[in-house]
């Protein structure tokens, strides 16, 4: 009989919802939204009404709403655009960045930008935001972190650079469809997001972009999403798309309250089971984030023995070729590669239930002893 499987990995990828699935195949058969004929018409007010829909969920105009094919794109599109906007030659940004921000960053260095990262406290958050009094082409910040679900002053970050005139992208793809968003309060110049956080499909994202100053084109084709990112559009997935945020932002109070208790009882079952644990995720985070260390044991060790027992979650760090590295988060927080080495990621969503928290809690003294006894790789 299979070892029932209990998912805890919400924050890398979410189970689609069926209001997702239901929209994308009604629409899948959907042809060119650029066509001025009969089926093109149609599939365009497909895609305006999913424009139209996101627009309002976000606090946002519809020519605002870039379509992308990923959170990634859309950072990258973002980042790598409003440089390119500006004849400034400085970028300010975070070293606890996800790839799909700090890669860009690090190629625009190589290319000549000045880069320069803003510090970050024990907590996991920026701590001096100096740096942006001083002009630049963009200041980027992400608003969670996708490790440690730190919530960061996002608003200050804002004012303190938009008081120097400096663009702000927000890299909000763990917060969209998990805490409200209203784009036009919050003042930044572009936001991304990725549907299959929050119920969408795979390979879908956008891209919030004011008008002025937007950024210049990454991509050069035939001039499609203000020619921010051209190419033909696929209106089933931003169907499925506006379907799932739609379904996601109605449900942010009541999953914010429930999370958080099963986040809770999660952290205080682990902490009464096992000994020298390390917490990593401190308030205010996300509700459904858990990133805690276990010292002397391996991540990968932790997570296969996990694995072996039903429970399906991440180090939260990137691995590569087998290899668990450390995570560049924990270390900028101040972590030590040791104890940054024992990290597993616990992230809860909509489909996650008690009895997903009370099996972790049923296995994990036992996998972390396990994992303590093999050791640390060399």
């Amino acid at each position: 009989m299979p070892t029932p499987r209990h998912y805890l990995d919400h924050a890398a990828t979410t189970p689609m919802r069926q209001s997702a699935v239901d929209a994308w195949v009604e629409h899948a058969g959907a042809m060119n939204p650029g066509g001025q004929y009969t089926s093109g018409r149609a599939a365009r007010r497909v895609l305006d009404d999913a424009r139209d829909l996101i627009a309002g969920l976000l606090g946002a105009d519809p020519a605002e709403v870039i379509f992308t094919a990923s959170g990634t794109e859309a950072d990258n599109l973002a980042v790598t655009g409003l440089y390119r906007a500006s004849d400034r030659a400085r970028v300010v940004s975070t070293p606890i960045e996800h790839p799909a921000v700090l890669g860009p960053v690090k190629a625009l260095g190589l290319s000549g930008a000045e880069v320069e990262l803003l510090p970050v406290g024990s907590d996991g958050r920026v701590a001096d935001l100096g740096a942006l009094d001083i002009p630049a082409a963009v200041a980027c910040c992400m608003w969670a972190n996708n490790e440690t679900g730190a919530l960061q002053p996002i608003d200050r970050v804002i004012e303190r650079a938009s008081g120097a005139g400096t663009p702000v992208h927000v890299d909000a793809v763990q917060v969209v469809g998990h805490l409200p968003v209203d784009f036009h309060a919050l003042g930044a110049t572009t936001l991304a997001a990725s549907a299959h956080k929050f119920g969408g499909p795979r390979s879908a994202g956008l891209l919030l972009a004011k008008r002025s100053p937007a950024p210049l084109p990454v991509l050069h084709g035939g001039g499609q999403e203000r020619g921010i990112r051209p190419g033909t559009l696929d209106v089933a997935s931003a169907a499925a798309m506006a379907a799932a945020l739609e379904e996601a932002v109605g449900e942010i109070p009541s999953e914010a309250v429930r999370l958080a208790a099963l986040r809770e009882r999660l952290r205080e079952g682990i902490l009464g089971r096992v000994g020298d644990v390390l917490v990593h995720t401190t308030e205010p985070a996300l509700p459904g984030h858990l990133h805690l260390s276990f010292p002397g044991a391996e991540g990968d060790s932790l997570i296969m023995l996990l694995d072996a027992a039903g429970i399906e979650a991440s180090t939260g760090s990137a691995c590569a070729s087998g290899v668990n590295r450390a995570s560049h988060v924990l270390l900028a927080q101040g972590v030590s590669e040791h104890d940054t080495r024992g990290a597993v990621r616990f992230t809860l969503g909509r489909t996650t239930t008690v009895g997903d928290v009370e099996a972790v809690l049923g296995v994990i003294a036992e996998v972390v002893e396990r994992a303590r006894l093999a050791g640390m790789a060399g």
